[in-house]
């Protein structure tokens, strides 16, 4: 007997020393996301980027999502699988904490096996909001997308009536992409890493929840902003 609960107590003790070193890992990958996602929209928005988002979709965007790497595997139909970042505009109009999530699914057409593309979503409207603002959607199911316009000086056209626009990034180049059937869906674990419990993923969206400090977080978010703004002149 005293043999088991010995065992037992040993169990519990590793487990408990082991939390702080899983919710280290997933702060580096958070923090990883968030810096990729920024070098992303760097790419896309900055002032020598001419092959990127128009100013029309920008300065309308609801909220910015970006998956810095969304690894591809097999032939015509494989597996998908992403991790990534979002922002929203607040009521008062600033941008909102970034919120980490995860999108999954089928991708059909031939694909080069375990390649890896960046994607950023662009959400267009009230509907797509709270699709997003709920954290699970599928694309395509309630949820429409399309490929979005490329070029900063594009014109948005009927674009801008879509849910949401999709770009994918692959060797260097953005063109506009669709991710008909992927599943999107908050992602704990680095929310826990991110803000030390698990919030609302809502309440970070709306901008209820502080910005975990100036490190990646706030440098990505401030990404957002400066391209919207500038865009917005």
């Amino acid at each position: 007997m005293r043999k088991s609960i010995a065992v037992l107590s040993a169990g519990i003790l590793a487990a408990a020393t082991s939390l702080p070193a899983i919710g280290q890992v997933q702060q580096e990958k958070a923090d990883n996301e968030l810096n990729e996602a920024t070098t992303i929209m760097q790419e896309l928005t900055g002032p020598q980027s001419k092959a990127g988002i128009p100013d029309d979709i920008l300065k309308n965007a609801k909220c910015v999502a970006v998956v810095p790497k969304m690894l591809k595997g097999g032939f015509v139909v494989g597996a998908q699988h992403g991790d990534g970042v979002a922002t929203c505009r607040t009521t008062e109009g600033r941008w909102s904490p970034p919120a980490p999530f995860q999108l999954t699914g089928a991708t059909f057409g031939a694909q080069i096996g375990g390649e890896e593309q960046g994607y950023v979503l662009m959400i267009m409207n009230d509907r797509g909001l709270q699709a997003l603002e709920s954290g699970h959607f599928k694309i395509g199911a309630g949820v429409d997308a399309a490929a979005g316009p490329v070029g900063r000086e594009a014109s948005a056209g009927a674009a801008v009536n879509a849910e949401m626009l999709t770009y994918s990034r692959a060797k260097g180049a953005y063109i506009g992409a669709t991710l008909n059937g992927a599943e999107f869906n908050e992602d704990h674990n680095k929310t826990r890493a991110l803000y030390g419990s698990l919030v609302p993923f809502n309440s970070i969206l709306n901008g209820g929840v502080q910005m975990p400090g100036q490190g990646p977080a706030w440098r990505f978010v401030h990404e957002i902003n400066r391209a919207t703004e500038r865009a917005s002149r």
